[in-house]
């Protein structure tokens, strides 16, 4: 199967002192649509077709994930396992088939991306270990391939959204 894991556009940014259902409301900005199209054209011509995308409910997300369904010829699904550091719930979420994109934030994608590639080889502490080790920019895309599980994935590619503004 394949996997890929996908940072939500540039988001609104988030007004000083707002709270989580300010951070939860943030929309894609007019630049991060424009952007995250260029990725989703870039995706189309590397032939990636989308079988399922999960998606975090924010709205910044839920609007990235709207834009990759142009890839898409199944469905979209909302996980709260999204918005949350990276456990076997969202694991279990994940089909052990077919072409899947996962739409969230970070930390939790490249710590999710640590633990999908390298197992809990740190002592069960990986995830928290390569937090941040992983850089997925606003758009940017982690291409996996292998079983969804705690190092059952290697690397395809590691693709910043500027490789895709030709």
């Amino acid at each position: 199967m394949e996997l890929f894991l996908v940072r939500h556009g540039i988001a609104e940014p988030l007004p000083e002192g707002a709270g989580e259902e300010a951070d939860d409301a943030r929309a894609l900005t007019p630049k991060g649509v424009r952007r995250f199209r260029k990725v989703v054209k870039g995706l189309s011509a590397l032939g990636v077709e989308l079988d399922l995308i999960l998606t975090s409910p924010k709205r910044r997300a839920l609007e990235t994930a709207e834009l990759l369904s142009d890839l898409l010829s199944g469905e979209t699904r909302v996980t709260p396992h999204l918005a949350e550091p990276p456990g076997e719930a969202l694991l279990a979420e994940i089909p052990q088939e077919g072409r899947v994109a996962l739409v969230g934030h970070e930390p939790y994608l490249s710590a999710l991306l640590g633990w999908l590639l390298f197992g809990d080889l740190l002592g069960g502490s990986v995830r928290e270990a390569l937090e941040g080790r992983f850089v997925l920019k606003k758009g940017g895309v982690a291409w996996l391939e292998g079983t969804p599980r705690p190092g059952g994935m290697a690397l395809k590619a590691l693709l910043p959204p500027k490789v895709f503004r030709i």
